[in-house]
């Protein structure tokens, strides 16, 4: 049997989502439109944060880094599949591919913990509102977002490692839209055991801790949100987190839905869809859920508009 590695085969195959070129081209086109969503939301969630002096508060400082780990791990996958949805060449190196797959884990397993981070600041707004400003000090907000990025590092680093250690039989085709542990996995002809275990742990605990710690968070506001008597106060405690926890549904449940299972129940065409729905549409609904449905961002975007349109008057 014929085995290769990096130092042998240097290009990987990704042959994308279909092979119709009408199909390519319709996606084609409704990628880059969703992209262009993609980067004007969530620049314009992070500017309108820096701008309004309001939003200075540890939930927006939260929610400005989900705005740039949404943009950024977007960026790491929709440019490379336009790409290939609108060329004949669906090459990428053994490195490229390799370096997709680092930055997608790594920005990935961020925005987990970066969601626990916003669930756990909801939890002390709402059930510790007099001991907020000490829970949630500046020291502390950067504590908890450099800890998200360790552990995507570490994640991510793990799991390149067991990957590019491996070697693959005949084919260097991956049928796949980007580089993804499941894709690269079916093509060794190594014993993938270890691997396979090492990333299902890693995956697995950094699905599951994360969302312990935002389940726990929202048992613990519900049972406050419950004890409030007005019905004025029990909606305002619920709008502050609806948009938090619809976000944090969409996004778990397509990543449970992906990865906690062994590669042997990979399906090529159910987990696309799924890959597509959390690596492409999410960092696009995301600015959307938290704006759409926040009156604090509706009323800083106002406030900045009207200030820049004061502004162009005086001159």
């Amino acid at each position: 049997m014929n085995s290769w590695n990096y130092t042998t085969e240097p290009d990987f195959i990704l042959m994308g989502l279909t092979d119709s070129k009408e199909v390519q081209l319709v996606l084609s086109v409704l990628f880059l439109l969703i992209y262009l969503v993609t980067v004007l939301g969530n620049t314009g969630m992070i500017l309108l944060i820096h701008l309004d002096a309001q939003l200075h508060t540890p939930m927006y400082f939260f929610l400005t880094h989900l705005s740039f780990l949404d943009l950024s791990y977007s960026t790491v996958i929709t440019p490379k599949t336009l790409e290939n949805l609108l060329t004949s060449s669906k090459r990428i190196s053994f490195v490229g591919c390799f370096t997709q797959l680092y930055f997608f884990v790594l920005l990935a397993a961020a925005e987990c913990f970066l969601l626990s981070s916003m669930a756990y600041d909801r939890y002390v707004a709402i059930c510790n509102p007099l001991h907020y400003p000490v829970l949630m000090s500046t020291r502390r907000c950067h504590a908890l977002l450099t800890g998200s990025y360790m552990i995507g590092a570490m994640d991510s680093s793990v799991t390149v490692f067991c990957l590019s250690t491996l070697y693959f039989c005949n084919s260097n085709i991956i049928h796949h839209f980007f580089c993804d542990t499941f894709p690269i996995l079916v093509l060794s002809c190594s014993d993938t055991y270890k691997a396979e275990v090492t990333i299902f742990i890693l995956a697995g605990s950094t699905l599951l801790l994360s969302l312990i710690t935002i389940s726990s968070s929202y048992v613990s506001i519900l049972s406050t949100i419950l004890k409030i008597k007005s019905t004025s106060g029990k909606q305002k405690a619920f709008s502050t987190c609806a948009s938090h926890l619809l976000g944090v549904t969409i996004f778990y449940g397509t990543m449970i839905f992906t990865y906690l299972k062994p590669s042997k129940s990979y399906s090529l065409g159910r987990d696309q869809v799924a890959s597509v729905f959390y690596t492409i549409m999410i960092p696009m609904l995301n600015p959307l859920i938290y704006s759409l449905r926040n009156n604090e961002v509706k009323s800083a975007f106002i406030r900045v508009a009207k200030k820049r349109e004061g502004s162009r008057w005086l001159r």
